[in-house]
């Protein structure tokens, strides 16, 4: 039996989801052991011309649940609103792109294949189907994100590895 779309994104969205959760709660308390202002993570980057932290864990809701939005509408333009300035303001973030991808269907979602989906940002335009604006736009972006505000945890010195990453894995029950 071929793998659903709902099977091929939404399980790698959540997993995802509750990995920049755990960095969002492992960079809280690593500003409390260090005594330095929340400030110091939230608007860390890796390089001058990169998105803060924050942008970072925005980016991984908007790229799940936010493009799950959009292949609604049947298109996609990025946020451009400033992302959470708090850590529970991201921890909120993520708990509605969570609530959102639980919500949906895989009845509703197989029923997208095929359908068109269009990308655009300023004078970019980029048409898809569903299926594939999911699997080779979100997918790849919500990852991408995950791993650059790992990266500037990591960077600053947080205490993770790669099971931080990694998050809730879907393994086989004895």
């Amino acid at each position: 039996m071929p793998i659903s779309l709902h099977a091929s994104f939404v399980p790698s969205g959540l997993q995802m989801i509750g990995t920049a959760n755990h960095l969002v709660d492992k960079t809280e308390s690593w500003c409390g052991q260090q005594g330095c202002d929340a400030s110091t993570i939230l608007n860390a980057r890796l390089i001058d011309d990169m998105l803060p932290f924050t942008y970072q864990i925005k980016c991984v809701a908007e790229h799940t649940a936010g493009a799950l939005a959009a292949v609604k509408e049947g298109v996609y333009s990025p946020d451009l609103n400033p992302p959470p300035g708090s850590f529970d303001g991201l921890r909120e973030k993520l708990a509605g792109a969570k609530a959102a991808l639980e919500a949906l269907s895989e009845d509703e979602m197989e029923s997208w294949i095929g359908r068109d989906m269009r990308f655009e940002f300023k004078t970019t335009r980029m048409d898809f189907t569903v299926e594939d604006f999911l699997l080779s736009f979100s997918q790849p972006n919500f990852y991408f994100h995950a791993s650059a505000a790992y990266s500037i945890a990591r960077h600053l010195g947080v205490s993770i590895g790669k099971t931080d990453f990694l998050g809730r894995m879907r393994i086989a029950k004895a």
